[in-house]
């Protein structure tokens, strides 16, 4: 039988996570839900996921955001 895996962020990359919640909230919408400084002050990707790599409850954060969005996208 064929397992399914269950883990939400399961073959998805960090970056594949923050430019989905960028395009979705925008940096400025990002800035109001997750309170740290990448998200405010002059933006990047680049900048705001070698932050997240190096500073693991900012990048929790973070998927826990991504996943809570994917669920409410999610069709019934």
């Amino acid at each position: 039988m064929t397992e399914h895996n269950t883990d939400p962020l399961h073959g998805v990359t960090l970056e594949q996570i923050l430019n989905a919640l960028v395009e979705h909230y925008e940096w400025s919408g990002l800035a109001e839900r997750i309170d740290i400084r990448c998200f405010k002050s002059d933006p990047s990707i680049k900048s705001s996921l070698t932050f997240l790599r190096k500073t693991p409850w900012a990048r929790e954060k973070v998927e826990r955001l991504y996943v809570k969005l994917m669920r409410s996208k999610r069709p019934l």
